[in-house]
């Protein structure tokens, strides 16, 4: 598989570029302008790569469905979800390689992504919400699966989170492109006290139909759920029930899905 990584300016202009054979690394030397995308491009669409889009990110494995895409360097609000030293300077390494069916064959977090961004569709796993808090870059969807476990505060990174606007009826889901067969899910549930509030319980639900209750608890640490092997396309959270709590804010810090390709 050919592999193709650009940063690209604001009217589409070459700033860099790199081609390589199965893996390949870029070195931008320049700073980061306004404007700017990273790109990433295959000659198969349909492929696994593990990507990672800055040195300050952890590698992850996604879903390349389209064959290409586009990471807009960020600024400004859409900063403040990344490491300081993210997309920082004048030196940065962006890294993807093709991802062979050992690596694909073993029980892993498949929602992690943090390369995720909200106008992505070309990449896979993929988060998205019926509300997020204010649009702010801190309290979107893609915050839930960036890796990050921090819940003891809230609004910047390390504590990025998915904010529900204090909507009862908020869903999120983690769509994975593909099938896949899921076994636990983990919850990290932002603890933030006592600005933020907490659920007593939420509902997974799977792209077969099934769904499962979830009890869940005060507490920022993993609080994990295993069930029987289900082949889902996507995994919902949903029918978020908020605690008796005066605060209106609870919040999900950190959603994972553990399990299997459907077809390794």
């Amino acid at each position: 598989m050919e592999i193709t990584l650009s940063v690209l300016d604001k009217a589409g202009e070459v700033r860099a570029r790199k081609t390589g054979t199965e893996a390949v690394s870029l070195f931008f030397r320049e700073r980061y302008e306004a404007g700017d995308r990273i790109t990433i491009e295959t000659d198969s669409p349909g492929r696994f790569v593990t990507l990672a889009i800055d040195s300050a990110l952890a590698p992850a494995i996604i879903l390349l469905r389209e064959g290409s895409f586009s990471f807009p360097v960020p600024f400004g609000d859409a900063k403040t979800i990344y490491a300081p030293t993210a997309f920082a300077g004048d030196g940065h390494r962006i890294s993807a390689h093709a991802t062979g069916a050992d690596a694909l064959s073993g029980i892993r977090n498949l929602a992690l992504n943090p390369a995720d961004h909200g106008k992505s569709r070309a990449t896979y796993p993929h988060a998205f919400a019926s509300v997020e808090t204010r649009g702010e870059a801190a309290f979107a969807a893609r915050n839930a699966i960036d890796g990050e476990i921090a819940s003891d505060d809230h609004g910047f990174w390390p504590y990025t989170s998915w904010g529900i606007n204090c909507d009862p009826e908020a869903t999120m889901t983690v769509d994975f492109g593909r099938k896949v067969i899921a076994q636990s899910v983990v919850l990290y549930t932002r603890a933030d006290f006592p600005h933020d509030a907490w659920w007593t319980s939420a509902r997974l639900a799977f792209s077969d139909g099934h769904s499962i209750d979830v009890p869940l608890e005060k507490t920022g640490a993993a609080q994990r759920l295993a069930f029987d092997e289900r082949e889902t396309e996507w995994v919902r959270l949903e029918k978020l029930v908020k605690a008796d709590d005066p605060s209106p804010f609870p919040a999900l810090t950190q959603i994972e899905v553990w399990g299997r390709e459907a077809k390794a």
